[in-house]
């Protein structure tokens, strides 16, 4: 893939700083280590995106490792997949892919110098009886009754659970450190559990096996990795990570650890046991199903690697974990679709239309261009006209609201590039639904304007009855029907009963039929589509639709426009277009050549003000986007700050309304931006503000404190919050204290969610930490 933008975020900092002090020899090693126990999700993308593109960034590398420490789970398919998936999203290891396994004896060994040391010991008790002689924040831990054996005993029955002399959960091999640790996990954790279970490498060559804390270190330490990044869920973890590095040095190259928040996305699970319970219960096709946030499915549904890039880029790296809306992500998706599939005709859900006055045997065989407007882009097909044709059934209305631009009875629109068509009469069948519509053409309209300058509302697409070809096209759309679907209950009960339909009788334009598997398209008017690479066969293409023109999500939200307010807009692809279209960066390269002050700005954006390059270059694509982020910065606030807010954020809300007249002007901008970064408000809590002041105005720090959006630092209203959520996900609250740590985050988002995201994350991590003792 080509060289990786420069981008900047805290991580890329610390890297920074870490190569201007020379540390690690100037080396910047990252790895990407997946349990191969399931198939990737989006969540997984966006890990993988951010160490092999790091790693890149500073002329590194990253390595592909496989945390295979849990025989029980993992399995080769999953390996493939995973190796399959990140070369899908353009990155290569080479000769740098490792698995856990590959250094199983090196770690027995480092067991073995801990016993040595003093700072091991095996426990001969059960995990309950462990678990419960932890305590919790408020309460120290006890020690276990044989935590003072000698170290020959250690040796001697280490070696028995090597040997497989053990049964399951009859003995383990815990870390002596300090069961009054105020950090839980320092209570004497567990470093090898006895399994005896067939690995998929291995074999049966181990009966006990390391658990994460005590391997993941290790495996960074012998790889050589210097930077290694995790979601924020492992930062308890961090000290135990420390702990082992220390306690088994010294190494050529120390690695330290990082978290960052990890993707939560809305209308999406991304938990690989409820994917899995998804997959089991087929409630979908499988792990390539193109409803799943899995990266195989979303490939199958037609989204690219390049969309999925984006959206890392455009969301960023944070520190706290928020929901992101999903809207961004498919923004990404169709901002990419744009300028990649090319447009043809298809009518999915068809209602008959007989052209009268045309002759019965006759058909024009109309030009059409793959990519109308775009004259530069080459390749056209012909279309047939004739006396049968088919239109979509919703754009016919006997009794049309007002404003009404599509087909009804005594008026006209225009076919696609075909001609005018009016609609005389309307034939129904016995049941009184619509079956035919009869209607008269004007000759003098073919392919544009007629003859004499008549304008008509609106255009259809269509496609010729006769030698138009049936296709099946698999309607997808969101799995689920709420924005957090794990909160409050069972996940199952929120999967949209619609997420897949199909559409009836669809039909397409001849030279669609003959497409190869695997291509893009978009069918005008109705979305962007993908022939489905498995069911897909030569001259009968299946059809998976990636994702609507349009969101239509938003618009069930949100309130239906009043006649006074409502505009009803041809579809962007009618319109004809003058000139080729050109990408946005020639756009804004284009602006800033003619207009110095933009060129100014785009220099001292970087130089004075310290801006990536990306950022400087968006900021600088309009005047009046540049003068409202002066406007901002002259309010003290931090530069880099209003450009990821203005960027990332407020871009979003203002759409195609313009800054000149936002209710929110540039310095209210920047006294918001001051605001969030002085830490009164959270960054969660901050969107819901953003989006406020753009609706309403105002200043920032009054309606934060009318609306209720102040950081929410009182630890008994955190406390509260914590119980009730504890309670409501009791079962998954067990699941955590038996081990399955990787639900701390889905605990800290259920908090942030029930305190509206006004909570003071760090804290809310630290009472979770104490009541999940």
């Amino acid at each position: 893939m080509s060289e990786p933008t420069r981008r900047s975020n805290f991580l890329t900092d610390i890297i920074d700083a870490d190569l201007a002090a020379k540390k690690n020899g100037g080396k910047v090693v990252t790895r990407f280590p997946p349990e191969p126990n399931g198939y990737l999700h989006v969540g997984h993308a966006k890990s993988i995106i951010l160490n092999f593109g790091t790693a890149l960034q500073f002329e590194g590398r990253c390595h592909l490792r496989f945390d295979d420490t849990n025989p029980a789970t993992e399995e080769t398919e999953y390996v493939e997949s995973i190796k399959r998936d990140v070369r899908w999203l353009g990155f290569e290891w080479g000769e740098r892919l490792f698995h856990a396994s590959d250094f199983f004896e090196k770690m027995y060994q480092c067991a073995i110098r801990l016993v040595k040391d003093g700072k091991a010991f095996v426990d001969s008790q059960g995990v309950d009886a462990i678990r419960e002689q932890r305590g919790d924040f408020g309460k120290p831990g006890r020690n276990s009754p044989f935590r003072d054996r000698t170290v020959a005993e250690n040796l001697a029955l280490l070696e028995k659970m090597r040997r497989g002399e053990f049964k399951d959960g009859e003995c383990v091999l815990r870390a002596k450190i300090d069961m009054a640790h105020p950090n839980v996990l320092l209570r004497d954790p567990l470093l090898y559990r006895i399994r005896h279970a067939h690995h998929y490498r291995t074999g049966d060559q181990w009966p006990i096996y390391p658990m994460y804390d005590f391997a993941h270190p290790l495996e960074d330490a012998f790889e050589g990795v210097t930077h290694s990044f995790c979601t924020l869920e492992f930062e308890s973890n961090r000290e135990m990570y420390d702990w082992v590095l220390d306690n088994l040095g010294p190494w050529e190259t120390r690695p330290r650890q990082y978290e960052f928040a990890r993707l939560e996305l809305g209308y999406t699970i991304v938990s690989k046991r409820k994917l899995l319970q998804l997959v089991t219960e087929k409630h979908v096709e499988g792990w390539d199903d193109p409803r799943m946030p899995t990266i195989a499915g979303l490939r199958r549904r037609g989204v690219t690697p390049e969309a999925l890039r984006d959206f890392a880029e455009l969301i960023g790296v944070a520190k706290n974990n928020s929901v992101v809306d999903i809207g961004k992500f498919e923004f990404a998706i169709r901002n990419d679709l744009e300028n990649r599939a090319p447009k043809g005709l298809a009518v999915l859900n068809p209602l008959k239309v007989t052209v009268t006055n045309w002759p019965a045997e006759k058909f024009d065989e109309i030009e059409l261009a793959w990519w109308p407007g775009e004259p530069a882009r080459a390749g056209t097909r012909k279309v047939p006209f004739g006396r049968q044709l088919l239109i979509e059934q919703e754009d016919f209305s006997e009794t049309p609201p007002k404003d009404w631009k599509r087909l009804a009875p005594g008026r006209e629109v225009r076919l696609i590039g075909g001609y005018v068509i009016k609609c005389d009469e309307v034939v129904k069948g016995s049941d009184g639904q619509v079956v035919e519509l009869r209607c008269s053409y004007d000759p003098d309209s073919r392919g544009g304007d007629p003859a004499d300058k008549r304008k008509v509302p609106g255009s259809l697409n269509w496609v010729e009855a006769t030698r138009s070809v049936p296709v099946t096209v698999r309607l997808y759309d969101r799995l689920f029907m709420a924005e957090q679907p794990e909160a409050g209950g069972n996940f199952l009960e929120n999967l949209n009963p619609d997420s897949l339909t199909l559409a009836p009788g669809a039909r397409v334009e001849p030279g669609l039929a003959q497409i190869e598997p695997e291509t893009r398209w978009q069918f005008i008017r109705q979305g962007y589509f993908f022939s489905d690479p498995k069911l897909s066969r030569p001259g009968a293409p299946v059809f998976n639709r990636i994702i609507r023109l349009k969101d239509t999500w938003a618009a069930k939200a949100a309130p239906a426009p009043t006649p006074e307010v409502r505009r009803d807009k041809k579809p962007k692809e009618d319109k004809p277009a003058a000139a080729p279209k050109k990408g946005r960066t020639e756009h804004r390269n284009e602006l800033r050549a003619s207009s110095p002050e933009l060129a100014q700005r785009y220099t001292r954006y970087q130089q004075e003000l310290g801006l990536a390059p990306d950022d400087a270059d968006l900021l600088t694509g309009d005047l009046s986007l540049a003068k409202y982020f002066d406007a901002a910065v002259a309010t003290q606030a931090s530069p880099k700050s209003v450009a990821r807010w203005l960027t990332n954020e407020l871009l979003g809300l203002v759409k195609d309304e313009g800054f000149a007249d936002l209710k929110l002007d540039g310095a209210g901008f920047g006294r918001f931006v001051a605001l969030v970064d002085s830490g009164k408000v959270s960054p969660a809590a901050a969107k819901t503000l953003l989006a406020k002041l753009v609706e309403q105005g105002g200043e920032a720090e009054a309606l934060a404190g009318q609306l209720g959006l102040e950081k929410v630092t009182d630890s008994s209203a955190i406390v509260a919050a914590v119980e009730k959520v504890l309670t409501a996900q009791a079962a998954e609250a067990a699941r955590y204290r038996a081990g399955e740590k990787k639900l701390f985050g889905v605990f800290v988002g259920a908090v942030m969610k029930e305190l509206q995201g006004t909570a003071d994350a760090a804290l809310v991590r630290k009472v979770i930490t104490e009541k999940l003792g």
